[in-house]
């Protein structure tokens, strides 16, 4: 089973970040905002997917979002942008 770990951004250019085995079903509850949403995507507008990592085991994907989760907005976005070498040197 594939477990992706995923970067929302928000029409407020909010940031959001989770995990799920299920990337379509994930998305169509926050965008549908189904009970199963989180409820930061319930209080926010529109997003858009702007980054996903795959991993084979949820442990992975968990520790994978932990450490995006704690990263600063700038190195989030030198992620989403691909730009390695600012994200080495953030």
């Amino acid at each position: 089973m594939i477990y992706s770990v995923y970067i929302l951004r928000f029409s407020s250019n909010s940031l959001y970040i989770g995990q799920t085995n299920d990337l379509d079903s994930r998305l169509k509850s926050h965008l549908n905002k189904t009970t199963k949403a989180a409820k930061f995507t319930k209080d926010h507008g529109t997003f858009k997917l702007v980054y996903q990592e795959n991993f084979d085991s949820r442990l992975d994907a968990m520790r994978r979002e932990k450490q995006l989760k704690g990263w600063t907005r700038a190195k989030k976005e030198a992620l989403i942008a691909g730009n390695r070498k600012l994200l080495k040197n953030l």
